[in-house]
């Protein structure tokens, strides 16, 4: 069955800290494009013959290989989209432990996480360790997949290519940086949160 896109119009009007209509709507464009591919790629997969794959080139080995791009570009995606906010929410002190608790204090993950997005372009993703049980970042740059860490349960995703502030902020990425994170939208993010146990 195809994945159909997502609607995060509910983000338009202002409903996103720091972001103008004109930026998220080129952004939404692009996202689906990433839905787009992976239902050609899920659909040319399972036609695609199986009996010859190679490291040099195979319809359904360069299928697979592509298969990551398009899947965590739709994902991610979503989940930036999902955790952007006005500023209205805040984070409530069970979340505030939760975080300090990987980081050593909720500031320490702001400063970190301003710092991962912009050491690169790509995404800085919050992500629940399972051999620590603690919250670490994690920078995946390049494409979507590269650099993904192993055993982790993402709990938000932070879009730091060009496409998702240069509209907006031109070269001013710290601007766009400080803005999308004074404006979380903190329930769906303590939503995730609880997914692992957390006490938020």
């Amino acid at each position: 069955m195809a994945r159909e896109p997502k609607s995060f119009d509910h983000l338009l009007g202002g409903k996103a800290k720091g972001l103008s209509d004109a930026q998220l709507q080129a952004h939404f464009t692009l996202y689906k494009g990433y839905v787009t591919k992976l239902n050609e790629i899920t659909t040319k997969l399972a036609a695609a013959d199986r009996s010859t794959p190679n490291y040099s080139f195979n319809e359904y080995s360069e299928l697979r290989r592509r298969e990551p791009v398009a899947f965590n570009g739709t994902v991610l995606h979503e989940m930036y989209f999902d955790g952007l906010g006005d500023g209205s929410t805040q984070p409530s002190a069970g979340t505030r432990e939760f975080i300090a608790n990987g980081f050593g204090s909720f500031d320490a993950w702001v400063a970190d996480t301003k710092a991962c997005l912009m050491s690169g372009h790509g995404w800085t993703l919050l992500c629940y360790d399972y051999d620590s049980k603690k919250l670490i970042n994690n920078l995946v740059q390049g494409e979507h997949h590269i650099g993904l860490f192993a055993n982790v349960h993402v709990m938000a995703a932070f879009d730091a290519w060009e496409h998702a502030y240069f509209f907006d902020y031109q070269t001013g990425k710290a601007k766009y940086v400080e803005s999308i994170l004074s404006g979380l939208n903190w329930d769906v993010l303590a939503a995730r949160f609880k997914q692992v146990g957390a006490a938020v």
